[in-house]
C-alpha cells in the first residue's frame, strides 16, 4: 500500500477493539461519509478507514453497504418510543402541531443532513424505502392514530407520513427558501392544520 492510498481517508484516533466500539465506530463514520458523499459516493472501505477498522466488519456487523446505511442514517436522536410518548402528550385536537414541531426539532438537531441522505437514497434502494416506511408510518405514526381514532388508522398514518416527508424534501434536501430557514414556530401554524385533518379529521 502506498503513501497516497494510506492517507486517503483520515482515520480516528486510537487502536479499535472488536465488538461495540468497532460497531459504533463504524455508525458514526457512516453517517459522516453519507451525509457527505449521498449512497452511491460512499464506499465500504472509504467507511471503514473513516472508522479505523477493517472493512470486513461492516460485513460482519451489518452484512453490507446498505444494511450500515439504514442502521446509521435512521438513527436518530431520540429513540421511537419516546417520540412516540411526546407526541401523545397532549390533546388530539393539538396532534399535529406536537408532530410538525417535534419532527423538526429531531431532524434539525441533526441538521437535516441524515434525513437528506435517506431521502435521496430512497427511491433506488428497496430496503431503504423499506425502512423509512416501517420507522414513520408503522413505528411512530400508526400506533398514535390508532390511539386517538380506529377511522381508518393506516391511511390516516400514510397520509400523515406524506406530509411530514414531503416537509422535510423541501425544508433539507430541496431548501427551498424560505421554508429553508422559517422558524419552527411559523412552521407549526402553517402545516400542523392540514396535518390534524389527516389525523383526526374528515378525510372523505
Amino acid at each position: 500500500m502506498n503513501e497516497g492510498t494510506r492517507q486517503a481517508e483520515p482515520k480516528r484516533r486510537g487502536r479499535r477493539a472488536g465488538g461495540e466500539d468497532t460497531k459504533a465506530a463504524l455508525l458514526a463514520a457512516a453517517r459522516e461519509v453519507f451525509v457527505e458523499r449521498g449512497y452511491e459516493g460512499a464506499t465500504v472501505r472509504s467507511i471503514a478507514a473513516r472508522a479505523g477498522v477493517d472493512p470486513a466488519m461492516v460485513n460482519h456487523w451489518f452484512g453490507g453497504k446498505e444494511g450500515l446505511f439504514v442502521k446509521a442514517v435512521l438513527q436518530l436522536p431520540i429513540d421511537p418510543d419516546t417520540l412516540v410518548e411526546r407526541l401523545l402528550d397532549g390533546p388530539p385536537e393539538q396532534l399535529g402541531e406536537r408532530i410538525v414541531r417535534n419532527f423538526i426539532g429531531v431532524w434539525d438537531a441533526t441538521g437535516g443532513g441524515q434525513f437528506a441522505a435517506l431521502v435521496r437514497s430512497v427511491t433506488a434502494h428497496e430496503q431503504v424505502a423499506g425502512a423509512l416506511h416501517e420507522f414513520i408510518v408503522r413505528t411512530v405514526l400508526h400506533r398514535v392514530v390508532a390511539t386517538v381514532t380506529n377511522d381508518r388508522p393506516e391511511l390516516r398514518a400514510t397520509l400523515a407520513a406524506s406530509q411530514i416527508v414531503g416537509m422535510g424534501m423541501v425544508r433539507y434536501v430541496l431548501a427551498f427558501e424560505p421554508l429553508a430557514s422559517t422558524d419552527v414556530d411559523t412552521m407549526v401554524k402553517a402545516v400542523a392544520p392540514n396535518l390534524q385533518r389527516y389525523l383526526t379529521g374528515d378525510i372523505g
